[in-house]
């Protein structure tokens, strides 16, 4: 059954009678969980087993769960070191490649063995020391290290049965202004941006990234638009130049960095215009029921397939995951980083 357009948040540890309401309307094909969401892995268990008894249709459960400052969920889960403290930790490649490795199966054993389907992972940025929302959050500040580690990364994920996200594209690292919170203006030409912070992207498409989430900055010196509502660059650059065949989600419609676009109606709009797969729509819910009620959006069959990939695949459950020399290898190597 096809996946659709719309990821919408929860408020709590349970699901309240609207939100069942709001998960089985056919708009809605995804749900994203934050720490508010979390108690206990017995909990998260349940809830996720709501989710997913919600509809008969296929839902998309994903989290951010990248380690370092965003982690949703704490007790009972491994401690994740910050991406960048995997090359900062090392002395030589092949350690640094190993660790980045671990790092993506360990997230994404871990949420896979709870039944969550993906992490809005890697983070593909580059850390210009400028950027305190990017900061350690990203691998490195040389494209060509990012994009090694991110490798191994993915790499890592795929072992464990989890997609790829790689974000925030075409480069978020080279503004000060955070985006939750403010409108980013990058006003860099477009050859310096396509030397540096795309390169890891356009590296990484040629070996699979599955899924790229765009930025809610505006490249003045491009296009007049925030990279997410644009079709220069969702179309004309991600399509087209990089022959990026896999899903775009939205950043959160929410941010502050969307709303030079209008109120949630248009901004759903100008996303899905713009090419995105999938919008996401979270911490208003006011906003999440106008998008619902009045966006001009429906469900297209390529990008449902698109979506399709995302599902998590077949993985051991949380008492095997914790009995593998595997899982208790490699989380000893993270914390050991941390």
């Amino acid at each position: 059954m096809s996946i659709a357009p719309l990821m919408l948040d929860l408020k709590d540890t349970v699901l309240s009678a609207e939100e069942k309401e709001l998960l089985a309307h056919p708009l809605t094909g995804g749900v994203i969980l934050f720490g508010r969401n979390y108690e206990s892995i017995e909990q998260l268990e349940y809830l996720v087993k709501q989710i997913r008894r919600s509809t008969s249709r296929e839902l998309l459960i994903a989290v951010d769960h990248e380690g370092g400052r965003v982690q949703r969920f704490r007790k009972e889960f491994t401690t994740l070191p910050s991406l960048a403290a995997l090359y900062d930790v090392s002395d030589n490649e092949q350690t640094f490649l190993q660790l980045s490795h671990h790092h993506g199966w360990l997230m994404a054993s871990e949420l896979r063995a709870v039944d969550i389907d993906f992490s809005f992972a890697p983070v593909l940025d580059l850390n210009y020391g400028v950027s305190d929302v990017i900061g350690d959050r990203a691998f490195h500040r040389q494209p060509d290290t990012v994009s090694m580690l991110a490798i191994a990364y993915i790499n890592g994920m795929h072992e464990a049965g989890m997609a790829s996200t790689g974000k925030h594209f075409p480069g978020h690292g080279a503004v000060v202004a955070d985006s939750h919170t403010d409108i980013p203006i990058d006003k860099r030409s477009f050859d310096e941006i396509w030397s540096q912070d795309m390169q890891p992207f356009a590296e990484l498409i040629k070996k699979g990234l599955d899924a790229i989430m765009p930025a809610h900055v505006i490249y003045s010196e491009v296009d007049k638009h925030p990279a997410g509502f644009s079709s220069f660059w969702l179309q004309q650059i991600l399509r087209q130049k990089l022959a990026f065949d896999g899903v775009i989600f939205s950043d959160d419609l929410s941010m502050q960095g969307a709303s030079v676009i209008g109120g949630f109606t248009e901004r759903a709009e100008a996303a899905m215009e713009a090419g995105c797969d999938m919008m996401l729509v979270c911490n208003n819910r006011k906003g999440a029921v106008e998008v619902i009620d009045n966006a001009n959006i429906k469900q297209d069959d390529t990008s449902s397939k698109r979506l399709e990939s995302m599902q998590g695949r077949s993985f051991m459950n949380r008492s095997a995951l914790l009995d593998s020399k595997q899982w208790v290898e490699t989380a000893d190597a993270m914390i050991s980083i941390c």
